[in-house]
């Protein structure tokens, strides 16, 4: 089902067929303990990113190369953020104490409190202070999609526990189902933009990266694992957790920057000018603000890709609502069919934040499908995903029998797919990357830095 579902997404943005007998895709699934085939959805959207790659590197003159991905590689892979070690430390924690899923009246809701503003907003909405069971209680007396809504008027992260029936026919769910998997759309006329020859498929593209947490920051960190420069810019004024910030930080120089004041955004333009992709996972709308959407980036900067993640899509009525995996799942069915095929009564995550990872894969894949057709077509490009169609993509694949028999490998059971890291954190111990090209290796060739710890400028 794995090649299957990457020859779908292959051809789909019309590139050519006979690349794909250039990758196998091994192993097979139950990869992790699921009703889900996260081990073929790992494997296909790492594989398509690889897969691009070496188009590329071969379009600028390289070898023609093969390319091998495990499906238990990728399902790791798909985890990385919870097999992080810093030091000989316990595993770091990534969740705020009341986050998570609680009873909603006759329902379930699911809380996303791990920036503080996000936590003080609904300790606020139920007037309790910031201890669980004193959640709960409030929570038990309220109504589950009036609690979702009141929170999202608020500016706040809360999903409500819906089936994929119920989700599928909602407007928004309606909205979602229309739109691509990965909408690589041509945005404005700039001339072809070949590349030389460079020693790794990414060799000489920069890309200015504008995201936080998983999805986003897992995109830039797929590029630069094939040799592209990305500059992670982030302000002083956003939250970040830091464990996600080290983990999807590898091969990317970091520095701060501050869009709010206009000398930030002047040496943004100028950062622009010299770079070929914008990536950000800001909500839709929000760089439109400051001038920094796509059509607009391409009227300033032409020849620029412009990539960009949601939660729940760029059209319908939930277009613009804040969101992350954990509830993306609770919103469209995907905790609840979890559920059910496990036979409980407690909805139930799925055992990876694979539509963040699967999410980010997609994006880096989309923006590689854009420079290819700038080497020859010219433009500029836009490119769009989002979490709640990549499940709708995980939906589409056949559903595994028996699939919570599988194994849940914990941190000792996957040391064949870690590596040591010396890092201005400490040492680390990090995942490899699961695709393995023949010609041009993966690898990151920096390690993680803090926030901040270079200039705002290209190395």
């Amino acid at each position: 089902m794995a090649i299957d579902a990457l020859s779908a997404l292959w051809t789909g943005q019309g590139l050519p067929a006979e690349a794909l007998a250039r990758i196998a895709l091994e192993g097979q699934d139950p990869a992790l303990p699921s009703s889900f085939a996260i081990g073929s959805l790992a494997a296909a959207s790492i594989g398509a990113v690889a897969l691009a790659a070496a188009e590329i590197h071969q379009a600028r003159g390289g070898p023609a190369q093969s390319i091998v991905i495990d499906r238990r590689d990728a399902a790791i892979e798909f985890r990385s953020e919870r097999y992080l070690r810093l030091g000989d430390g316990p595993a770091p924690e990534l969740w705020d104490a009341i986050a998570g899923l609680y009873r909603c009246g006759d329902g379930w809701v699911r809380l996303h409190t791990n920036f503080p503003h996000h936590r003080d907003g609904i300790l606020r909405l139920l007037d309790v202070p910031h201890d669980k069971a004193a959640v709960a209680a409030a929570l038990a007396t309220r109504d589950p999609l009036q609690f979702e809504q009141q929170a999202a008027e608020a500016g706040l992260v809360v999903a409500a526990l819906r089936d994929t029936d119920t989700w599928d026919a909602s407007p928004a769910g309606k909205a979602l189902a229309a739109e691509p998997l990965v909408a690589v759309t041509r945005i404005g006329d700039a001339p072809p933009k070949p590349l030389p020859q460079g020693p790794r498929p990414l060799s000489g593209l920069r890309a200015l990266e504008l995201t936080r947490i998983i999805a986003g920051p897992v995109a830039g960190r797929l590029l630069t694992a094939h040799g592209a420069e990305v500059l992670h810019l982030s302000a002083p004024h956003l939250p970040q957790v830091q464990p996600l910030v080290i983990d999807s930080g590898r091969g990317k120089r970091s520095a701060a920057l501050d869009l709010r004041d206009p000398a930030g955004l002047a040496r943004f333009h100028e950062l622009a000018a010299d770079a070929d992709i914008l990536l950000q996972s800001f909500r839709p709308g929000t760089l439109e603000h400051r001038g920094l959407g796509a059509e607009e980036m391409a009227a300033r900067h032409p020849g620029i890709i412009h990539a960009s993640l949601s939660a729940y899509g760029f059209e319908g009525p939930w277009a613009g609502r804040r969101g992350f995996d954990s509830l993306v799942q609770t919103a469209t069915g995907l905790n609840l069919a979890e559920a059910q095929a496990a036979g409980s009564d407690t909805p139930r995550p799925l055992p990876a934040q694979a539509l963040d990872h699967a999410g980010g894969s997609l994006l880096a894949f989309g923006i590689l499908v854009a420079a290819l057709r700038r080497i020859t077509e010219g433009g500029s490009w836009r490119v769009r995903v989002s979490l709640a169609r990549t499940g709708l993509w995980l939906r589409s694949l056949p559903r595994i029998e028996k699939g919570f028999a599988a194994p849940d490998p914990g941190y000792d059971d996957v040391q064949d797919r870690m590596e040591a890291v010396d890092s201005p954190h400490g040492p680390l111990r990090l995942t490899r990357h699961a695709a393995r090209l023949s010609a041009t290796p993966a690898f990151w060739a920096t390690p993680p830095v803090p926030l901040g710890s270079h200039p705002a400028a290209w190395g």
